[in-house]
């Protein structure tokens, strides 16, 4: 018998920083179309805290969207759909559905950037509940084997790590830097640079996120609190050849000015991280003229990107580095908290 009221972490005041109460809510009508999920883990991601701050324009008051579940339901219309089932299990992501048809959607790849922006907890309610509704055309089915917080970070941080590599043009035995390291897409892009092939430099701050680097997988630890010129001890590394990408996935201006340092010759910058609004990048055009330096943005994945993501998992070869809390903690939950724990992502068990 299908449920017909569930439990919810909402925001209890938009648009301060992560403030929730959980409530019981009706669940919503399920469209033809449409599959009903129960979820049993989601992570935590920085740009949940983002969206309740309000720093990312309006949101839904359900947020999350690292959501790890099975279907409990489908809609009427797909009740003979051999490939979708009761009892499957299957992902949420930051992106719920996709137009089809606009410019983004129209370029191989483009769909993360679809304009009608159905993202989790921005239009559609996210995953920081008992159940969740996903368009059946959306579905990431995710396999049995790997435990659920292993998966959920995939969702959003392991894709976005991921497709960073996956586009950055480095080929393996290359070196690549990865500033942000010691975060939860850094962590992550260092073990799947590893897998990749790729010789990594880890670019974070303190002794214990370089200790973390080092069992992500990272070859070099370069710390800022202690080398005055990062860009100078990547060199040092490199014996002054440069790296063939930067993935920033740290959230600051300073580490994009400093990886235009950093690269070889017709390397490229891997745009991840967002800066605060007042933090402006600065640099000269002559520095991608002369050195024939790309700038690339990149944001989560695919559906096939997230299905590749998830198979170095099924692997064993990506493990996130996860704590995982019960689902009365999320209101607990900041990401200075997990720099202090020495964990780089929160995955919360959700009651059922």
């Amino acid at each position: 018998m299908s449920p017909t009221h569930f439990k919810a972490a909402v925001l209890a005041e938009p648009g301060s920083l992560s403030r929730y109460e959980f409530v019981e809510l009706p669940l919503p009508d399920l469209g033809p179309l449409d599959v009903l999920v129960k979820l049993s883990a989601t992570g935590v991601c920085g740009t949940d805290s983002a969206l309740a701050s309000g720093a990312l324009g309006p949101t839904r008051r359900i947020l999350g969207h690292e959501g790890i579940g099975r279907i409990a339901q489908v809609g009427s219309a797909l009740t003979a759909e051999p490939s979708i089932q009761v009892g499957q299990r299957t992902g949420v992501s930051w992106v719920r559905d996709v137009c089809g048809h606009c410019a983004m959607c129209l370029k191989e790849g483009g769909e993360p950037r679809c304009l009608e922006q159905f993202h989790s907890g921005r239009k559609i309610d996210g995953t920081f509940a008992q159940y969740t509704i996903v368009p059946s055309r959306y579905l990431i089915p995710v396999p049995e084997g790997p435990p659920d917080e292993h998966l959920a970070p995939i969702m959003c941080a392991g894709a976005t790590a991921y497709k960073a590599l996956k586009i950055c043009g480095a080929t393996p035995g290359q070196w690549i830097a990865i500033s942000g390291a010691g975060g939860a897409v850094g962590s992550l892009a260092l073990q799947y640079a590893r897998s990749m092939g790729y010789r990594t430099i880890a670019i974070d701050a303190g002794n214990e996120k370089g200790r973390s680097c080092k069992t992500y997988g990272a070859d070099f630890y370069v710390d800022i609190l202690h080398e005055r010129d990062t860009p100078a001890a990547v060199a040092r590394v490199t014996q002054d050849q440069g790296v063939s990408a930067v993935l920033v996935t740290a959230g600051k201006a300073t580490a994009y000015e400093d990886a235009f340092r950093m690269l070889a010759p017709f390397g490229a910058l891997v745009c991840v991280g967002i800066p605060s609004p007042d933090e402006k990048v600065t640099f000269h055009p002559l520095v991608l003229i002369d050195q024939g330096i790309r700038v690339i943005g990149s944001m989560v994945g695919t559906r096939g990107d997230i299905q590749e993501a998830i198979g170095f998992v099924s692997r064993g070869a990506v493990v996130p580095d996860v704590e995982v809390i019960s689902f009365d903690r999320l209101a607990d939950i900041t990401e200075l908290d997990c720099s202090k724990k020495g964990v780089s992502k929160y995955v919360i068990y959700i009651d059922t």
